[in-house]
């Protein structure tokens, strides 16, 4: 397959493996130019028309019509050249994969292997372009590393190289790891208790559920180191202490009108989740103040409007608009902060979709912010060990299960990701 425009990678892989004994053809789809046509003119060995019927009857294609930064629809006659192939490896990224966004311009056959070079890009995480890659193996071809330094790149995977963990003190105690307050609805019980357990599990050193006066037996039957207070959001807000809250696992809507807008007149830290972000749907500005937001894509939708294909475009759009981190819950979880940083979380295995995920995911953020981890990082990690433990878990994966696994997880990872405590 013909070559990126400026590379010629197609014609050099042909050229290499030829040269270790490999019968290769160069089915080209127009002559080669630039750097293209000096690598085309090494290749010595048989050129075959680019039909579907030639990719068909080869064991193995290598796919490098288009790279990452294609801006137009892969023409039906090239994708259907593609689709023949039995298998293929693609150079940078499948042909008619935006590598910026994951999405796809025309029909992208999926490739089995895609070899990327120097790092990653986002195409590579965000689907649907991380299923139609394959495996992604990334090349060093003497790139310096300083070439970042010019590049100032504004997105990463994420993983805990990209954030610490906080460590206690050894002279820490409760208060000084921190408080959470979760806002407790009357019906759905257990997204409130879901959140104030995996808040505990991942370190805050006091949790209490502000309950509706007829629920507050429904709270307090459950474990025995859960607080729960029934008195009215502006005295609990009095207790200055009360540093971080969580506003929206099984809230109701209505609820979430009253509570929401005194939370963020506060000044507290406030995790924004489910109910309360469709509270506002249409009103982006009514979350301003939230410190981090976790939608998924329908509550994403209803305030901030669908977010098309370029969706790191439309988070770092909602980030900026509020204020706030905000996390895009899926398979390829986005986080944004105002400032344009993005991390893209790809480590979330599909068992946790599952009812009461999202209540964890908001109970972690809260209970790293409570030990002092700035937004962005603790939303980041916090997306990162719900991944973990729900890889741990595997397959049969409840809700329930993961506050256990995620201090597990906590447990497990060596010292250099926790930060070293201040003295």
């Amino acid at each position: 397959m013909r070559p990126r425009k400026y590379g010629g990678d197609g014609y050099v892989a042909a050229r290499r493996l030829a040269q270790i004994g490999w019968p290769v053809a160069v089915a080209a789809l127009a002559p080669a130019r630039g750097d293209a046509a000096k690598a085309a003119l090494e290749w010595h060995g048989p050129m075959v028309p680019f039909t579907p019927a030639e990719a068909a009857r080869v064991d193995l294609v290598i796919d490098a019509v288009f790279g990452a930064g294609l801006q137009r629809d892969v023409p039906p006659e090239i994708s259907e050249v593609l689709a023949a192939a039995r298998r293929i490896v693609a150079v940078d990224v499948p042909s008619g994969l935006d590598g910026a966004t994951g999405a796809t311009r025309g029909v992208v056959a999926p490739a089995a292997l895609t070899v990327t070079f120097f790092r990653k890009k986002p195409g590579h995480l965000l689907m649907p372009g991380r299923v139609l890659c394959g495996e992604v193996a990334l090349v060093d071809i003497g790139i310096p590393g300083a070439v970042l330094q010019t590049v100032q790149p504004r997105c990463w995977q994420n993983d805990p190289a990209l954030w610490r963990l906080p460590r206690p003190n050894v002279t820490a105690h409760k208060y000084t790891r921190g408080h959470v307050t979760i806002v407790g609805g009357g019906a759905m019980t257990g997204a409130a208790r879901l959140a104030a357990a995996a808040a505990r599990r991942a370190g805050a050193g006091m949790l209490t559920i502000a309950s509706p006066t007829a629920a507050a037996d429904i709270y307090r039957s459950g474990d025995p180191g859960l607080l729960v207070d029934s008195a009215d959001i502006v005295s609990l807000l009095a207790d200055e202490r009360r540093k971080i809250w969580v506003c929206g696992p099984g809230l109701g809507i209505a609820a979430a009108q009253a509570v929401l807008p005194l939370l963020l007149a506060s000044g507290r830290q406030i995790v924004v989740d489910a109910d309360a972000i469709t509270a506002c749907a249409g009103k982006s500005a009514a979350l301003r103040g939230a410190t981090v937001l976790t939608p998924h894509a329908g509550e994403f939708a209803r305030v901030f409007g669908a977010p098309g294909p370029d969706r790191i475009a439309a988070v770092r759009m909602a980030a900026a608009l509020t204020g706030a981190v905000v996390l895009l819950k899926g398979a390829d979880t986005i986080i944004a902060a105002p400032d344009g940083r993005v991390a893209i979380n790809a480590n979330a295995p599909p068992w946790l979709a599952t009812a009461g995920a999202g209540d964890v995911l908001a109970g972690v953020i809260a209970g790293l912010l409570a030990q002092a981890m700035p937004a962005w990082d603790a939303a980041s990690a916090a997306a990162w060990l719900h991944g973990a433990a729900a890889t741990a878990i595997g397959p049969g994966l409840i809700a329930e299960d993961l506050p256990a696994a995620i201090a597990a997880c906590l447990r497990d990872m060596s010292p250099p990701w926790f930060a070293t405590p201040k003295s």
